[in-house]
């Protein structure tokens, strides 16, 4: 849950009070225009950055993310998954290794057990048989692909996705669309999702906060396909029937 958080970087307001809940095993989404936060807000959900006003609690936890001591918030985080844009895997690693390194940071697992879990990892998402392939011998979303078993190599309670669908063609971005689905059928996981693609945006998303840059605030939220339907507000409508999509 998000209580009143307001973003900033120094004396410069990203967005102010913030107000939303996310449902277990739901697909969240995140979205707006460039510019409008929503990098911003991801990096205040998985603390990578401190609110300039508010709290964020999670299931569980004794206090706030950013109120509770540091050992009871790294055990936290370790509830997290984090597919980064671009996959940010590690060029000079096997995809088996990179799936391998939280595993191995952790030392859940003696090493032949952590090279069979990103094995079985890699095979959830698609790409049994690569594990000794480098980033650089597959393509965009195949590291996509990657990216999210490394996401999962923890066994997340959480998984947050920054921009999944950027830079992938309209077939690659709907495969991975349907990926997620899967997982978190699969896995019961709740996922949040950081996109301005309306096509992922619809295929997927249970429920959403729309941030505005130039109000600086969340101006809608809810189920996409229900704000698409019943909004009246000309911000929401505009950012929602982008490229000709329409309430029919």
């Amino acid at each position: 849950m998000v209580k009143d958080l307001t973003m900033a970087y120094g004396d410069s307001v990203v967005v102010r009070d913030l107000n939303f809940s996310v449902k277990e095993r739901e697909i969240f989404i995140i979205m707006g225009g460039s510019g409008s936060g929503k990098s911003t807000l991801l990096r205040h959900l998985i603390g990578l950055q401190e609110p300039a006003r508010g709290t964020i609690f999670y299931q569980g936890a004794s206090s706030g993310l950013w109120e509770m001591a540091t050992p009871e918030r790294e055990r936290l985080l370790r509830r997290f998954g984090v597919l980064y844009q671009g996959g940010a895997l590690w060029s000079s690693m096997t995809l088996g290794e990179n799936v391998a390194l939280p595993m191995q940071e952790y030392a859940i697992a003696g090493a032949e057990e952590i090279s069979a879990l990103a094995s079985l990892k890699l095979g959830l998402v698609g790409l049994a048989g690569f594990e000794d392939y480098y980033p650089a011998e597959i393509s965009g979303g195949m590291t996509k692909r990657a990216g999210l078993a490394r996401a999962m190599a923890l066994e997340p309670d959480i998984l947050f996705f920054d921009e999944p669908s950027a830079g992938l063609d309209p077939i690659t971005s709907r495969r991975l669309d349907d990926l997620i689905l899967d997982l978190r059928d699969s896995l019961g996981a709740t996922i949040v999702v950081v996109t301005h693609e309306l096509a992922s945006i619809f295929a997927i998303g249970d429920n959403s906060v729309l941030l505005d840059g130039q109000s600086k605030a969340m101006i809608a939220s809810g189920n996409p396909k229900r704000l698409l339907a019943e909004s009246k507000d000309p911000r929401v409508l505009a950012f929602l029937t982008r490229g000709g999509t329409s309430r029919a």
